[in-house]
């Protein structure tokens, strides 16, 4: 199998023309809210890692903290200890792009020198003050998340005046910052954070503005992947929301998100074939 290599990546973002990426999520956690306890283990962290790469993951993006809402966070050591081993394990077999999803700058620092290649912040470079530093040091692609408050928190009555301005103002803030610490224009992507501090009918909004979004000329990923709003739009347990998440990835895509983060590879793949197809077609 051919992946991109990181160069290739950062070229990527500066594509007006990029096509679709699929991001296979690796929860290597006992408390996820789909599959925490699955991936658990190292070993079947890696099989499972093996099985989307086969799928035809083009990104696999591994946490060792669950971020579901109420959520406490966790010692750095330990998110180390159950991920360290994951990406050197991968990173023996594949050339795979590997992302570490953590807003901590010391799992991320640990994670890149074991062989992960971007940075996956939820907070969007606001909990940890030495992230924006670190990411211009290591030269690496960071997701600049929106979230409301913390994965503790989040969930308890997130109010917007103006969801998508503030989404806006958010990202231009955050790239500011990013710009003044040296991180360049080719390393970022935006991810407006469905679910993340969001209330029901605001994932939905976020989905059909999402060219407000990626009017700001960055690339934006998306993670519906099998979130509460489509199991509450549909009264389906995690497991079941395959079809709601294919919708979901679909209107991303036709709305501007060229990464999607997802649980089910083999199917999103399909969908982002046929999404492709359709929004270039002649």
């Amino acid at each position: 199998m051919t992946f991109l290599t990181l160069d290739q990546f950062k070229s990527w973002c500066q594509n007006l023309e990029r096509p679709t990426l699929v991001m296979g999520i690796l929860n290597v956690t006992p408390d996820s809210f789909s599959d925490g306890g699955k991936f658990y283990s190292t070993n079947d962290a890696f099989n499972h890692a093996l099985k989307m790469i086969q799928d035809g993951a083009d990104i696999i993006d591994i946490g060792g903290e669950s971020t579901r809402p109420g959520a406490d966070s966790l010692d750095d050591d330990e998110e180390m200890s159950r991920i360290i081993p994951v990406i050197q394990a991968l990173r023996k077999e594949s050339d795979i792009l590997l992302s570490i999803d953590t807003y901590k700058s010391s799992v991320a620092e640990k994670a890149i020198e074991a062989g992960a290649n971007i940075i996956n912040d939820i907070s969007g470079l606001c909990f940890d003050p030495k992230m924006v530093s670190l990411v211009a040091d290591k030269n690496v692609p960071v997701v600049i998340m929106h979230i409301k408050g913390t994965p503790k928190t989040m969930q308890e009555n997130p109010v917007y005046g103006d969801l998508i301005g503030e989404l806006k103002a958010f990202f231009l803030k955050q790239i500011q910052l990013a710009k003044k610490n040296g991180v360049k224009q080719s390393q970022m992507i935006l991810d407006p954070g469905i679910g993340f501090g969001k209330k029901y009918d605001d994932n939905f909004t976020i989905l059909n503005q999402l060219n407000e979004i990626c009017n700001l000329g960055y690339p934006v990923m998306i993670g519906p992947s099998r979130k509460s709003f489509i199991g509450q739009t549909l009264d389906l347990p995690p497991g079941d929301r395959v079809e709601g998440t294919a919708a979901a990835v679909s209107a991303g895509i036709l709305n501007g998100a060229r990464i999607v983060r997802v649980h089910d590879v083999k199917a999103m793949k399909r969908v982002v074939t046929i999404t492709e197809k359709i929004r270039t077609a002649a």
